[in-house]
């Protein structure tokens, strides 16, 4: 478990939880669920001596649950958010983003993760409970201590510590969305690679169960975003009933919270978005696929029906000479079986020329 103090420009971790709230700022406690289960008492007790009000034993039992899908819900004391990290690649380093096989495809689908983050916002306490291994809050805290110790003109004109707990809540929602983008390229590659390989002539897909593998991986992506916005939608909604501000600075603050909140409600949508369409691409490649076998079945059985064409009538010819009569035009002659060969020859040439000009056979019938 961490604890760190954000004040202002000052932003330090603590070595265990205070005995008492800081006059200035917020307080935030990351613990991996692991940590939060086994050591919830304390945190509840240290709520209560911070004046902010205990949790819930259902919110409790939310945050500890490794199955939840994103959602929200809120008490009169403090708000909880759930949110699913959007399929965060953990072997990254076993996948190469430049390779493009079936095997990476797989690879890249198995290393899809989808851990629940749990936020309990109170009004001077941000609650976070994370998977053991989840680079979220390493990555933020990281962050905002080389922020807090860097020189004024270092930290740039963007880059400037969280003014309350919500805005920290949000901030690390927005990053673990923010996060599928290495994923979809990922994704959007492999995907690609399949395509090719369906759409390949020369090529025999078999492996079907990997496509099945990401259609049910673009499935899952699509549930769990649909998830994500009806969780943020609600917190947009449940803070346009929050009570009206008296100060203006704390009305700026809030009126900063719905820009926010609105712009992770849209890179949301926008992941929504980009998954519907890999899933659009997926199914459009498998019915090109079955089109693609269609047409050139048709060709093949196009080809095979002009070349019985043309050997059907040199058929009838030598079946019509090998009749056994004594008395038969061209049998008696020595010029006989010469003529009947070059009158066959004719008319095979004269046939497939033909079908050739129709675009029966050859390379012309795939045109």
């Amino acid at each position: 478990m961490r604890v760190f103090h954000v004040a202002a420009e000052r932003f330090e971790e603590l070595g265990a939880l205070p005995a008492q709230l800081p006059a200035q700022g917020f307080l935030w406690v990351g613990s991996a669920r692991r940590e939060f289960e086994v050591g919830h008492a304390d945190v509840q007790a240290a709520l209560e001596r911070w004046g902010q009000g205990t949790l819930v034993e259902l919110h409790v039992s939310d945050l500890v649950n490794n199955q939840l899908p994103s959602h929200y819900d809120y008490t009169s004391w403090y708000d909880l958010m759930v949110f699913r990290r959007l399929a965060t690649v953990n072997a990254g380093a076993a996948v190469d983003p430049l390779a493009s096989t079936a095997a990476q495809a797989r690879r890249v689908l198995q290393s899809i993760d989808t851990s629940p983050v749990g936020f309990a916002v109170f009004d001077r306490v941000l609650l976070t409970v994370h998977p053991t291994d989840c680079a979220v809050r390493e990555h933020f805290a990281s962050r905002y201590l080389g922020l807090a110790t860097a020189a004024p003109e270092q930290r740039g004109t963007t880059s400037r510590l969280p003014t309350s707990a919500a805005d920290l809540m949000l901030r690390m929602v927005n990053h673990m969305v923010d996060g599928y983008l290495e994923l979809r390229r990922l994704l959007t590659r492999q995907l690609g690679t399949l395509q090719q390989e369906l759409l390949d002539p020369k090529s025999r897909f078999a492996d079907w169960s990997l496509l099945l593998d990401s259609r049910n991986a673009l499935h899952l992506l699509e549930d769990i975003c649909e998830d994500q916005r009806a969780a943020v939608q609600e917190w947009i909604d449940a803070m346009d009933e929050w009570p009206a501000e008296d100060d203006a600075a704390r009305r700026r603050e809030r009126e900063l919270l719905r820009v926010r909140s609105r712009d992770v409600l849209e890179h949301v949508e926008r992941v929504l978005q980009h998954v519907r369409r890999l899933e659009a691409s997926a199914e459009s490649a498998v019915q090109m696929h079955f089109s693609a076998l269609s047409h050139r079945t048709n060709d093949i059985m196009r080809t095979l029906t002009a070349l019985t064409a043309v050997f059907l009538p040199l058929n009838l010819i030598t079946g019509f000479f090998g009749m056994n009569f004594e008395f038969m035009p061209l049998i008696h002659t020595h010029l006989g079986f010469w003529l009947a060969v070059l009158m066959m020859a004719l008319l095979g040439v004269g046939l497939a020329f033909y079908f050739r000009s129709r675009h029966y056979l050859g390379a012309a019938s795939r045109r």
